[in-house]
């Protein structure tokens, strides 16, 4: 079982390259390695391509450069995963704190033949409002009872993965894309402290949290 943890973004709505942001004395980036590298096998790390070289200090067995898209960096990481991984995990490098129990959570349904990826998610606690084409005149509201805001890790039969990306699409996370070739993905529960590093006031709560603050 192999883990990518992706990385290749430049932080567009943080305002800077966030992966390597100071988070509780070490680099975002290296806490996500980290976390990988306690649950599974390997780690292929996917970073900017000017960031390689400083990246391969961070912990993982395999650095790779990234691609446009978060979906083509991904695609870039599943080419440097063994032939022999029956399972592949992804996991984005901007959820540092990621449990190796929420690892263990998302792979654990794999052993059912009839599952072929899993995402953890939470609850949805909000109204959720559907708007129109000017983005702000309200056309309905969302049932929330059947919608879940999915985090990673996600795990995946590594075949089922590698042929969903064979098409090239792009989706905003891998379970989407295992759905689109028919692959059936189960959701577990999530981490509210699997907190995602977007803008930079996340970066407080994530050092709160890092060292061991309540949440």
């Amino acid at each position: 079982m192999w883990t990518i943890v992706v990385a290749g973004g430049a932080g567009s709505r943080f305002g800077r390259p966030k992966q390597f942001e100071p988070l509780a004395g070490r680099p975002v980036i290296e806490w996500s390695v980290a976390a990988a590298r306690r649950a599974t096998d390997g780690v292929v790390l996917v970073v900017p391509a000017r960031d390689v070289a400083r990246a391969r200090s961070l912990g993982a067995d395999v650095v790779v450069a990234g691609a446009e898209t978060r979906s083509g960096s991904v695609r870039e990481g599943l080419a440097c995963v063994p032939s022999g991984a029956a399972v592949v995990v992804v996991h984005d490098a901007a959820r540092p704190l990621a449990s190796p129990a929420l690892f263990a959570a998302v792979v654990a349904p794999l052993s059912r033949s009839d599952v072929d990826g899993v995402v953890c998610g939470l609850a949805v606690s909000d109204t959720l409002k559907r708007v129109g084409a000017d983005g702000s005149t309200v056309t309905g509201t969302v049932d929330r009872s059947a919608i879940v805001a999915v985090q990673t890790p996600q795990a995946f039969r590594a075949s089922v993965l590698r042929r969903a990306h064979a098409a090239g699409g792009d989706a905003t996370d891998d379970a989407a894309l295992v759905e689109a070739v028919g692959g059936t993905v189960r959701v577990v529960p999530g981490d509210p402290r699997n907190v995602k590093l977007t803008v930079p006031s996340d970066l407080e709560l994530l050092e709160h949290l890092a060292r061991g603050g309540a949440w």
